[in-house]
């Protein structure tokens, strides 16, 4: 039975990775299952210069799901290379690091200090506030997601994981503008923006800094990022994807697979459980046994269409 999935050049032992913002660097899971048993390692996402983020209250739980409003609270990229790289040295997991920067020129330079031996691949988040188009975010228009994923291209020669959101109207365009600018995979979906309030103080539930919307996550948003994948998938886009967004067992995994995922990734799972990657890989392993399966590739894009 095999496996084995190849990411834009990233070789993975299986389909599973973990969503950055979700894991850290790995250190604290590291106490519950060895990391060399996930396909991936998707680092919390760094930053030029370290951010405190946002004031605190900036998570609330909703039904199936959570608000968050972490605003990329990190040390720092030169902390990140002292730091989680010496650790992560000591296993052969990929690691791929996120970046997420306000102006193309902190992206092409974060892009270049991390793009060290031990990093394979480097996801960039886009659904960041771009600065200089007035705090519109990158992956809402076409240009500018195509302006830093060039930019970048040109500043690194590691694989390039571009990270959409799906606060778009059309997320087909979005990733053909990534493609087009020499993106190599695709990840999808970032979180959906959300609201909730406390109807007894009738206060904002998140409120930080005067912040009230907030990136909802969690199972809630399952469907909305299997549609995705499945449209940019359909669209002919020759570029893998990494499907995330609820998953919380194999078979949602399974789901994101048959909607044209090549990989998947654990994220709001790994504060519930903190064994849920493992398992997921592990769900995946017995319905290929199940169904007959003898190489997870074959299901890429599997679904039936009636």
């Amino acid at each position: 039975m095999k496996t084995e999935v190849n990411l834009a050049g990233i070789a993975m032992k299986n389909p599973v990775m973990t969503a950055s913002g979700t894991f850290g660097y790995g250190k604290e899971f590291s106490r519950f299952y060895d990391l060399n048993r996930l396909g991936a390692i998707v680092a919390k996402s760094a930053t030029l210069r370290p951010r405190e983020g946002n004031p605190t209250p900036r998570i609330a739980e909703t039904t199936s799901g959570m608000l968050n409003s972490i605003g990329l609270e990190n040390p720092g990229i030169d902390i990140f290379l002292r730091e989680a790289i010496p650790f992560l040295e000591g296993y052969e997991v990929p690691l791929i690091a996120n970046l997420s920067e306000n102006c193309v020129g902190d992206f092409v330079e974060a892009a270049r200090k991390l793009s060290v031996d031990r990093v394979g691949g480097l996801e960039i988040n886009v659904s960041c506030p771009n600065v200089e188009g007035e705090g519109m975010l990158f992956g809402t228009s076409e240009k500018a997601t195509y302006d830093v994923v060039r930019a970048v291209r040109e500043a690194t020669s590691k694989p390039l994981i571009v990270k959409l959101t799906p606060n778009v109207t059309d997320i087909v365009k979005i990733a053909r503008a990534a493609y087009e600018a020499g993106a190599n995979a695709l990840s999808m979906i970032n979180t959906i923006l959300g609201m909730a309030i406390d109807v007894r103080t009738r206060k904002p539930k998140v409120h930080g800094n005067k912040r009230y919307v907030a990136g909802l996550s969690g199972p809630c948003i399952k469907p909305v990022g299997v549609r995705c994948v499945y449209q940019v998938y359909k669209s002919g886009i020759p570029l893998p994807i990494v499907g995330m967004g609820g998953i919380m067992n194999g078979k949602d995994a399974i789901e994101y697979i048959l909607a044209g995922a090549t990989a998947v990734a654990v994220g709001t799972a790994n504060f519930v459980d903190p064994l849920a990657a493992v398992k997921v890989i592990e769900s995946i392993e017995a319905y290929m046994k199940e169904q007959g399966v003898e190489d997870v590739n074959e299901l890429k894009g599997a679904m039936k269409e009636l």
